[in-house]
């Protein structure tokens, strides 16, 4: 491991954010003499964020543990256009309402990861709206235009693999990445930012807003890209049976969250304790080191640091008693997903209603896999109706994933 002289690169560094840099050791020396502003952007396509982007969250975290100031864009302006990068095709267009009220939510998400204010290192949140509205398309494409290749930009692996697919890449997305590089730009020069994190998926558009700096301005700015995040199996992070691990609990009940992490692979939890968790170093080497059915505890740590730091320690303490209730007791825990229906149900529908399945087939499937139960019957009939009184019917899919039907 590179030995690093700034606090912040080798605290990225240990817990394994770090993929690409450009040059390291300039921006290691930077790091370790002054407060760095950095930023990643978001685009507020929906209410909330998934897990999918907790990695680009911790990273603002940890730049500000380490001393430095984080800077959330939210794409208000390239929101409107949506990023082609790695997608199979185009993004639903946002009108202004529906972007102000997503870029509110998700504001919310932030302020329990990061701290805001008006010092030296507290997070800071802007919207680049604010001046992509107001370009002048000839005098932009005259000033910053110039700076770009075509064929280079074709070159992208994230426009190839549409092109490569023959399927439709409009002009607008196509302009994507000459307006994440003028976001870097702006941002150096009203924040004075001089870092641009994100995914390894975004390391061209991250070099497009150095190159574009250093032409125009001559500023020298950097940019550091995470590892893509899988799972052990090698599934993509934050995708379950379900669907997306939503971060606000208005998309995805607590219980649910903790599960999820709970749920984590064996081989995942060291990393993930490194991720996303503020655990010390020598707490989780021990941790990781746990085998057999002692895992379990280190999987309960990871879900309850995790749940906590995202959701409120309220919210990790009620889903770890619900679920020791629910897994030890056999009792129906207050905190498990409900379902709630105005008359009897049958089985394919409740499984549905509950998360546990995302089609009839999918539920169908599992049936006659004979991992669903209500109560403690396996259920064997997929034409089965559950009778639901005043009591509430629990319902199990799989050893993890328990429910309950609940009588209007």
């Amino acid at each position: 491991m590179t030995e690093h002289t700034s606090d912040l690169l080798r605290l990225l560094s240990e817990r394994g954010y770090i993929h690409q840099t450009t040059d390291a050791a300039a921006l290691d020396a930077l790091a370790a003499k002054e407060i760095v502003p950095g930023y990643i952007g978001f685009d507020p396509t929906a209410p909330s964020l998934h897990v999918g982007s907790l990695v680009q969250i911790m990273l603002l975290r940890r730049l500000q543990q380490a001393g430095h100031k984080p800077i959330v864009l939210m794409g208000g302006g390239t929101g409107k256009i949506g990023d082609p990068s790695f997608k199979d095709e185009a993004r639903k267009l946002l009108d202004h309402d529906g972007i102000a009220h997503n870029v509110a939510s998700i504001r919310r998400i932030f302020e329990r990861f990061l701290t805001f204010g008006d010092g030296p290192s507290d997070a800071i949140m802007l919207d680049n709206a604010e001046w992509l509205d107001k370009l002048e398309y000839i005098p932009f494409l005259r000033d910053v235009g110039q700076h770009f290749s075509v064929n280079r930009m074709l070159g992208f692996d994230s426009v190839k693999l549409r092109l490569d697919r023959e399927q439709s890449l409009s002009f607008l997305e196509f302009n994507y990445m000459i307006l994440q590089a003028y976001d870097f730009l702006e941002l150096s020069r009203r924040a004075g930012c001089r870092l641009q994190m994100g995914g390894s998926d975004q390391w061209g558009n991250i070099v497009n807003g150095i190159e574009l700096s250093r032409r125009m301005d001559g500023t020298e700015v950097f940019g550091i890209t995470t590892p893509l995040i899988t799972t052990a199996d090698g599934g993509k992070m934050g995708k379950t049976m379900s669907g997306a691990v939503w971060l606000h609990e208005d998309q995805l009940p607590h219980y649910d969250y903790w599960q999820f992490w709970r749920n984590t692979d064996d081989r995942d939890v060291g990393r993930f304790l490194r991720l996303f968790t503020d655990l010390p170093l020598d707490e989780i080497a021990r941790l990781e080191a746990l085998e057999g059915a002692e895992i379990n505890a280190a999987k309960i740590v990871l879900a309850n640091a995790a749940t906590t730091m995202c959701r409120g320690e309220a919210a990790a303490v009620d889903s770890a008693e619900t679920a020791r209730r629910t897994f030890e007791e056999g009792a129906a825990g207050g905190s498990l997903p409900t379902f709630t229906v105005s008359s009897d149900i049958g089985i394919v529908d409740a499984l549905i209603g509950l998360g546990f399945a995302a089609s009839k087939g999918e539920a169908k499937r599992l049936i006659k896999g004979g991992g669903a139960r209500v109560g403690a019957d396996k259920v064997s009939d997929e034409a089965m109706i559950v009778s639901v009184g005043a009591e509430p019917v629990r319902i199990a899919a799989g050893k993890k994933n328990h429910g309950l039907l609940v009588r209007a």
